[in-house]
């Protein structure tokens, strides 16, 4: 009697061993039998399922995507480095195990996309295109938001949460950067001349003034 009542004990064990289940906090385990998906495990602790469920491990933690800066062109074409900084975190088990193939790289590739059509709707500076209201340099706050909400459009498919993105490389690319360099410090020597001429005329325009007055 006990071999077999062994051999019993020995064979439940062997299908329920298979179920037993560690969710850790802001981890979570999405469950699916025969291709059925079946919900999502988020509450921590040690449980059994049915041992039959298929299980996935997806990360409930916020996580940074710092990027390499990518050379992109900007609004009137000007090759430009942006590089971002991205907060994010997965709040839709579903939609990030089975709206995409993998959800990490997806973040990636459509950050990346998020940039380059942000950096195309402005210029890097407005030295050519004195009438931009905002650039890339200048409109921090404005451009950030827009990236922002660029990056929250694109990812919502995958059920990705973003809590921050923002730029934190900006620079011309190498090959025009030294030429460009030149051109801002010509700028700034002819206004720094405009400013010049500008005091020396108001300078004149107040000795007239005080003339007059004193007749």
């Amino acid at each position: 009697r006990m071999p077999v009542f062994g051999v019993i004990l020995l064979v439940i064990a062997f299908f329920m061993l298979p179920g037993l289940s560690i969710v850790n906090p802001n981890e979570s385990l999405v469950l699916t039998l025969f291709g059925e998906y079946k919900g999502t495990m988020i509450e921590n602790g040690f449980w059994w399922v049915n041992p039959f469920f298929t299980r996935k491990k997806i990360s409930l933690r916020a996580r940074n995507l710092d990027s390499e800066p990518i050379k992109v062109n900007d609004k009137i074409g000007n090759p430009v480095m942006i590089g971002v900084v991205l907060v994010w975190k997965v709040e839709n088990t579903f939609k990030a195990a089975f709206e995409v193939d993998d959800y990490e790289h997806f973040v990636t590739i459509q950050s990346e996309a998020a940039v380059r059509k942000m950096a195309g709707e402005f210029p890097y500076d407005n030295l050519e295109d004195e009438d931009a209201k905002i650039t890339l340099r200048g409109g921090k706050e404005e451009v950030n938001k827009l990236l922002e909400d660029e990056i929250t459009e694109r990812l919502a498919i995958a059920g990705i949460k973003v809590i921050e993105a923002r730029i934190n490389y900006l620079a011309y690319a190498q090959e025009i950067a030294s030429a460009m360099l030149r051109r801002q410090q010509a700028t700034a020597v002819v206004a720094a001349r405009f400013k010049i001429v500008e005091g020396a005329v108001s300078m004149v325009e107040m000795a007239l003034d005080n003339l007059s007055k004193k007749k």
